[in-house]
């Protein structure tokens, strides 16, 4: 995959730090002592986490250099570190292992989740939201207009249909190594504002892949097939704005 670019991600850092903080609200911790922030991107919910609990050794990990490099320069006391999630451990056991829309990035959740919730110390909290609008206009768009030209074999090999699981199949991976378990789900109603914002917002996550895989000569066709699907799923309200449903998955484990 090619270099992230933080500034385009962070078009939508309000909209986007929402279900962070959804989340790191329900995580009940009086004072860890090691907190990991797994998909870290530019620092922006790291650094909630080093506010709620001060005291505490943070670590931001993410495997894009750009990214870590804009977490790094706003400084703040926390551990940066670039590396593969799909490989990474802790380097000691941990009391948080915090992810906010990282880990659908990764395949074999099945292996990866009870790993993950391995590395906690006894009373240890893994706290995880993920994308799942999998099956709504923002991403089905995308794999229509995949399909829709020459470029349809070539993204078929990176396009990924629906990344994250079911609740209950998290639950299934996970139950048997909680002491508690909660698990839900939320559709936020974005209030975008802009030409087309519902392409940018995908342009800074699920539709970079995709844009990544082809030639230069082929994108302005890609995203004018894209847009045009977009465009007609979420049309500009009569004031300019445009509304954009997106579902989230929440899980927070206490081992």
């Amino acid at each position: 995959m090619a270099a992230w670019d933080p500034s385009q991600y962070l078009k939508f850092a309000g909209p986007r730090a929402r279900p962070a903080l959804d989340l790191l609200n329900r995580v009940e911790l009086d004072s860890p002592g090691a907190v990991f922030d797994l998909g870290c991107g530019a620092g922006n919910v790291t650094r909630m986490l080093a506010r709620r609990w001060p005291e505490a050794a943070v670590t931001g990990v993410d495997g894009s250099a750009e990214m870590v490099a804009r977490a790094r320069a706003g400084g703040g006391g926390i551990t940066w570190v670039q590396a593969d999630l799909a490989r990474w451990d802790p380097p000691r056991a941990a009391d948080l292992l915090f992810s906010n829309a990282a880990l659908h990035w990764l395949d074999g959740h099945e292996a990866l989740f009870p790993r993950l919730a391995g590395r906690l110390r006894p009373g240890g909290v893994l706290a995880v939201q993920m994308p799942r609008n999998y099956a709504e206009p923002s991403h089905t768009c995308m794999a229509e207009a995949a399909e829709a030209g020459p470029w349809r074999a070539r993204l078929a090999a990176v396009l990924r249909l629906r990344p994250v699981a079911s609740p209950e199949a998290y639950y299934d991976m996970l139950a048997p190594l909680a002491r508690t378990l909660d698990i839900w789900e939320t559709v936020y109603t974005h209030l975008l504002e802009g030409e087309n914002p519902v392409v940018e917002w995908t342009r800074g996550s699920a539709l970079k892949p995709l844009l990544d895989a082809l030639e230069d000569d082929e994108r302005p066709a890609f995203l004018a097939e894209y847009t045009t699907r977009i465009r007609t799923a979420y049309p500009r309200r009569g004031d300019g704005t445009t509304l954009f449903p997106f579902r989230r998955l929440f899980i927070v484990a206490a081992c």
